[in-house]
């Protein structure tokens, strides 16, 4: 079914005592050529989202997954099928398929060796020479290059403090803004805090001057209680908050990053939780944050 709202119930895990399992791996059309997909928190607590946007020419996967065996998660066989269906509405001999990443983190990387070769696939590498390399970024983070799909032309630049090879996409077919883990309904957090800051202040310019509808993380951690996230590791998440984030609050990260770098450890808001640094003040703050939220989990939260 073709649905081109984003009201969608993304599975979000299995509760212990009854009720049916999750699939692995949930497959939500928004319109005709654009699928987001999501990961079973059955298979891994990150239930990570990916992207698959279709140009004339070729496809466009972005991330693949937490994990890599296909018998608990099927990305190959649901990108052939995928890709399989485009094509019998739309034949292209040689029709391509380009797999890249927000970064490269290993839930965001895993089904790789999945895709490592399959006919006609380019599987861009995880390195920042690698991304560098491919997209044709020569002034990194700022400059923003393009990828032409095929009558699909996406916009690329970069975002490191989360990691150093992050980037941001903007689909003008959709108004899709899809950041990774730089920004998405949860604990962001900011490993090279001033990094990240300037990548937020680079987002939000790159965002104010582009037809922006959706901003489009790939994890929710938050609840739809303000404040209150799900602990690292949680296995069912039933009260989660909407996946698709706005330019509003894509302006409230931005501010809120700025609020947070001199201050280092958890920064909770209603719509996400800033977390700066690596530090061992920021580890214990990280820490704190977790336990509370696993043993004192209807407590109110302390909204920055």
């Amino acid at each position: 079914m073709t649905r081109r709202d984003l009201d969608v119930h993304w599975i979000h895990g299995t509760p212990r005592r009854g009720g049916a399992a999750d699939p692995p791996l949930q497959v939500h059309h928004h319109g005709p050529d654009t699928v987001i997909l999501r990961q079973s928190r059955s298979v891994t607590f990150e239930a990570p989202f990916l992207y698959l946007l279709f140009g004339a020419d070729r496809a466009f996967l972005l991330d693949t997954g937490a994990t890599q065996d296909p018998a608990t998660f099927p990305l190959r066989e649901t990108v052939d099928r995928l890709v399989e269906e485009w094509l019998a509405e739309h034949p292209h001999a040689g029709y391509e398929l380009v797999v890249a990443h927000t970064h490269s983190h290993r839930d965001h990387v895993a089904g790789d060796a999945q895709l490592a070769g399959r006919e006609r696939t380019m599987v861009v590498g995880t390195s920042l020479a690698d991304v560098q390399a491919y997209f044709g970024f020569t002034v990194w983070p700022t400059e923003v290059v393009t990828l032409d799909l095929g009558g699909r032309l996406l916009e690329i630049t970069g975002i490191p403090g989360h990691h150093p090879a992050s980037i941001a996409v903007f689909d003008p077919r959709t108004g899709f803004l899809l950041t990774g883990d730089t920004v998405y309904p949860g604990r962001l957090y900011g490993m090279d805090m001033p990094a990240f800051v300037a990548s937020m202040d680079h987002l939000v310019e790159f965002a104010d001057a582009r037809p922006v509808t959706h901003v489009m993380g790939c994890h929710i951690e938050m609840s739809r209680t303000p404040g209150r996230d799900y602990p690292a590791g949680t296995r069912y998440q039933p009260d989660e908050a909407p996946l698709p984030m706005t330019p509003r609050q894509l302006h409230a990260v931005r501010d809120a990053a700025h609020a947070a770098a001199g201050q280092p450890g958890m920064h909770v808001h209603s719509d996400f939780v800033v977390y700066n640094g690596t530090g061992r003040l920021a580890l214990l703050s990280l820490l704190a944050h977790q336990l509370r939220g696993r043993f004192l989990p209807w407590s109110r939260p302390r909204l920055g």
